[in-house]
């Protein structure tokens, strides 16, 4: 997650792109708020499946009812989710998530606060380790699923030799590629559509100074 370092001031970064779509950008606080297993779990719920009751969130995770409902208070403290009071009826409280996508810049992994670094490590581990999830699921489901998504499915992995600025500039390219389908995106209810997901991995594989 760099910065972008060969961005003329007329261009955006894929993260500052991004931001249109309530994006929020992590600082050590709202990190540290979030960087819990449970919590990106429920959020990545809500993000998903849309909005939900403890209760629901609950059984979809296998957890206690009370487990959910402390930790969407907590999400709630911290600015991810809210109430959601077009569905809420007397007692049945709903939760909605506030933003669409969450961005961390890797400054947090090199914070002063050991804490901060600490918390980074949580959230990039468990997002790592959905990502995996989500791989293995589509290998034991993918014979559930058409010919055509079959082979429109993808898992490949690429070899490359880049500088830190070529890497940031593939970077830039593949997330505007990847925002330029979201206008793209069909109506609910058109034939064969399905939600989609896209995991992008560029990271170096020797320590270099």
């Amino acid at each position: 997650m760099r910065t972008l370092l060969s961005m003329t001031e007329k261009e955006q970064s894929p993260e500052e792109a991004a931001s249109a779509r309530k994006v929020l950008h992590l600082d050590p606080r709202s990190l540290r708020g979030i960087a819990h297993p449970l919590r990106m779990r429920i959020l990545r719920s809500l993000r998903m499946d849309g909005p939900a009751t403890a209760s629901q969130l609950a059984q979809r995770m296998g957890e206690s009812s009370g487990a959910t409902s402390y930790h969407l208070r907590q999400l709630a403290e911290y600015g991810f989710v809210e109430d959601d009071p077009e569905r809420g009826k007397g007692r049945e409280r709903w939760w909605r998530a506030v933003y669409e996508g969450t961005h961390v810049g890797d400054d947090l992994s090199r914070d002063a606060d050991p804490e901060v670094r600490g918390a980074y490590s949580t959230f990039m581990h468990e997002h790592a380790t959905n990502h995996a999830e989500e791989t293995s699921t589509w290998i034991a489901t993918g014979h559930e699923w058409s010919r055509d998504w079959v082979e429109s499915a993808d898992i490949s992995d690429f070899t490359l030799h880049l500088t830190p600025d070529r890497a940031a500039e593939l970077k830039a390219k593949m997330h505007e590629l990847i925002e330029g389908y979201r206008a793209l995106a069909p109506e609910d209810g058109t034939p064969d559509a399905a939600k989609v997901r896209v995991h992008t991995h560029l990271i170096p594989t020797r320590h270099t100074d």
